[in-house]
């Protein structure tokens, strides 16, 4: 079974997790965990309420997918939040496939995850990817070794169809 862990976070955007997450929920052999670090229910910045599945000590450690969402307040309060931060890294070490849709990439970058790697985010703050330590490219998502990042909120359907693609193959994907 393949281990999926889904951050989520107080004001994370909505819409840059349920994209991807709905084509995630099509794969046969997968778990998907919304993670947190505790099983409180998290708020989003539409207002939506989530109820995490694992927390930070319960997540699995070995993941085919480690994915953080955007936003912009919230994403902000977790860029400079050492525990979340330190979460990431760790599970980054095991994962096959470190991702991203929206600003979740800048969170990859606050964690020291993109450091080299070429990667998107959404438009208005691809300029901050040098400054993580990223290439930035003007793209819907970009794969550069095993770090895939979506671009804008949108683009996290076609992310999420692409890896959707690298993992069941171009039939699944279509069938998504």
């Amino acid at each position: 079974m393949k281990q999926f862990a889904m951050l989520i976070y107080p004001g994370f955007t909505a819409l840059d997790l349920i994209g991807p997450q709905t084509v995630f929920s099509t794969f046969r052999d997968a778990k998907i965990h919304l993670v947190w670090k505790t099983l409180d229910p998290v708020t989003t910045d539409a207002g939506i309420t989530l109820l995490p599945t694992a927390s930070f000590d319960t997540c699995p450690e070995e993941l085919e997918i480690l994915f953080v969402p955007g936003g912009v307040e919230g994403t902000i309060a977790v860029m400079k939040d050492g525990e979340v931060l330190d979460f990431l890294a760790a599970r980054a070490e095991q994962a096959s496939y470190v991702t991203s849709v929206c600003t979740g990439s800048l969170v990859l970058g606050a964690a020291g995850l993109l450091r080299g790697y070429r990667a998107t985010t959404h438009w208005a703050f691809r300029e901050m990817l040098p400054l993580l330590g990223a290439e930035p490219v003007d793209a819907r998502y970009v794969e550069d070794r095993n770090r895939i990042t979506g671009g804008g909120v949108t683009s996290g359907i076609d992310f999420g169809l692409r890896i959707d693609a690298k993992l069941q193959g171009e039939e699944a994907a279509q069938l998504a």
